[in-house]
Formats: C-alpha cells, structure tokens, sequence
C-alpha cells in the first residue's frame, strides 16, 4: 500500500470511531463536543452516514485509488473550512475545530504523500 493509499485507509478508521459512537452512543458523544444532546433520529443518520464513508475511505484506500485519494483532499478541507467558519460565527462550540483540524491533518498527509509519490 502505498503512502497515500494508508493514509486514507487509516483515516477512514478514524471515521468507523465517529460513526459507531453517532449510532451507538450519539448523546455522548454530543456531550464531550459540548452540544446538546438529542433522542431525534437525525443524529443516529449522521451515524449512518459517516459510517458509509468511512467503508468508502476504508476501500479505496485498500484499492489504491488515486483519483478518490485526490477528492478526500478537497473534501477534508473543505471540512475544515465549514467547521471553522461554524465556530467563527458562534453557531458551534470552538471544539468542532478539533474535529476539522483532524480532517485538515489527514488531508495534508494525503497530499503530501500523493506529491512524493509523483
């Protein structure tokens, strides 16, 4: 496996963790990143969602595929960007950047490793 090809295989676990906690134990997790808790379904669907891109994330990267590793670089970005901007204008606690910056992290490893690889 490839650089790249790892670190979206890598990231797509840490996505599993987020998803499995939305599913399993939403109101937890909202605690520790200090938003309300909720018995609404929604919650339980970003779950579900998260979880279909972590499969996403997981395969591609066990696949080698370079075109998706180039997308996850502009979506983990742009992950950033939105979380930040949430916090900027006050409609998230600060704490959500901890969940952008890891987005921003793993999207700059990949793209690093996808330049070294060229």
């Amino acid at each position: 496996m490839t650089a790249a090809a790892k670190s979206v295989y890598y990231f797509g676990f840490y996505l599993y963790v987020v998803g499995l906690n939305l599913l399993l134990i939403p109101n937890i997790f909202l605690r520790t990143i200090q938003l309300p808790e909720t018995n609404e379904v929604w919650i339980r669907v970003v779950g579900v969602l998260t979880l279909c891109i972590a499969y996403y994330y997981h395969r591609c990267g066990a696949a080698n595929d370079r075109g998706m590793f180039k997308l996850t670089v502009h979506a983990r970005s742009f992950v950033f960007i939105a979380f930040a901007t949430l916090a900027v204008l006050k409609l998230a606690p600060p704490i959500l950047l901890a969940f952008g910056a890891v987005d921003l992290l793993g999207a700059l490893w990949t793209w690093t490793a996808l330049k070294k690889e060229n």
